[in-house]
């Protein structure tokens, strides 16, 4: 089986499971990057990984021969790209195609009433409906989404990303996650990571460091990222009087981001439904980290049940964030059985060598003309989950196979 990812660019939540097939599959397996990565994200460090990648293609650099295996590959996994045009001779082929897609509507499913937008979504995904193609949801509100524009039925599937899935001895870990203040009082480690943009609200933490210290909670909190609310977060930490409980650090890698999160406590999510996917959480959990996280973030209801592996606030809605978080930095026996249950579910189903061991099966079932859907987590149907559905989700609903 000869099988392909073709994306807008290749980087380190993607290359675990792409290194994975390629190990699997060798020469029959390659990534075709369509366009060199954006500055802002090779300032994190997110380009260093690309270089001497044997499986990877350049299409910008080797059009012809990029767009040849496209068309002739038996499998091709498309997502990433907007422009249509790398796939459609495939797609009118009548070839099998494997879209990956995160959200159509971010900003509202009222989007969806538009005709310009109506047509466009015809002419990319709609007509397909009987065709040879399937569709792995990058998040939670993916298919309701597509579910809107009548768009690949029962053939909507759940995926996300699988960064790098480390082992740990959990009680090394949790041990690394001991920290004490100046006055040698148990002092609680919370982070928050990523750029510093409007729709991450990075300001809920600053707010919620704030409250703690009013609280007088012994507690320190990590920002690492940068971006154009950076000077804002600076004030507020000078106007708070939190500089002793606040430390910036600016970008860092994401190697140093892990090591971060293995030394904290509690992570905080913060973003809104601007956030298709949101592969921190992924790391977060892994680290072993007591995760709060509001529940528009598309990972969070595919990843998270409330009070089993993570706490999930009603995105939106700082006092019940804040309140997730107090009730966190009180109950020690809480986070360590938050962040263990949070790694064991990375460890479990939800890692690199599992997605590519999945898409593997799934691609050969599709080249016997069969569907093959897991039981649950990546590549189990996907439900049908409207984003004012997702609090409820993630509190009631998620994992239900699991008290049958």
């Amino acid at each position: 089986m000869k099988l392909t990812i073709v994306s807008n660019y290749i980087n380190h939540h993607q290359i675990p499971m792409a290194n994975e097939l390629h190990q699997r599959l060798g020469d029959d397996f390659a990534f075709i990057q369509t366009a060199p990565m954006e500055e802002d994200r090779v300032k994190m460090g997110w380009g260093s990984e690309i270089q001497n990648i044997p499986y990877l293609k350049l299409y910008y650099e080797a059009q012809q021969s990029c767009a040849d295996l496209i068309l002739e590959s038996d499998i091709v996994v498309f997502g990433g790209v907007e422009d249509e045009s790398y796939i459609k001779p495939r797609l009118n082929a009548g070839k099998i195609v494997i879209r990956a897609s995160e959200r159509l509507y971010r900003e509202g499913q009222w989007k969806s009433i538009s005709p310009r937008g109506r047509k466009k979504k015809y002419e990319d995904h709609t007509q397909y409906a009987d065709a040879p193609v399937y569709l792995l949801c990058h998040g939670a509100y993916v298919a309701s989404d597509f579910e809107l524009v009548r768009a690949y039925p029962d053939k909507k599937f759940v995926w996300g990303y699988f960064p790098a899935v480390n082992t740990y001895d959990l009680d090394n870990l949790f041990f690394r996650k001991q920290h004490v203040d100046g006055a040698g009082k148990t002092q609680v480690r919370l982070l928050w990571a990523g750029r510093f943009l409007q729709l991450k609200h990075p300001e809920y933490a600053i707010a919620a460091a704030r409250f703690l210290k009013r609280q007088g909670i012994s507690f320190h909190l990590d920002m690492v990222g940068g971006g154009v609310l950076e000077e804002r977060l600076k004030c507020m930490t000078k106007r708070y009087l939190l500089e002793n409980e606040v430390t910036f650090h600016g970008f860092a890698t994401p190697q140093r981001v892990r090591k971060y999160m293995e030394e904290a406590d509690i992570f905080l999510f913060t973003s809104n439904y601007l956030e298709g996917w949101g592969a921190v959480l992924n790391e977060a959990m892994n680290s072993a980290c007591a995760v709060v996280a509001g529940h528009g973030i598309g990972a969070v209801p595919f990843l998270l049940k409330h009070g089993e592996n993570g706490l999930v606030y009603k995105t939106g809605h700082f006092k019940e964030f804040q309140a997730h978080v107090y009730r966190l930095v009180q109950d020690e026996k809480l986070r360590k059985q938050l962040g263990t249950n949070a790694y064991h579910t990375m460890i479990k189903a939800w890692n690199p060598k599992e997605a590519a061991d999945r898409l593997y099966r799934f691609s050969e079932g599709l080249l016997r003309g069969e569907v093959i859907s897991e039981r649950s987590g990546p590549l189990s149907a996907a439900p049908v989950i409207r984003p004012r559905e997702g609090y409820l989700y993630t509190h009631k609903q998620f994992h239900a196979e699991s008290s049958r």
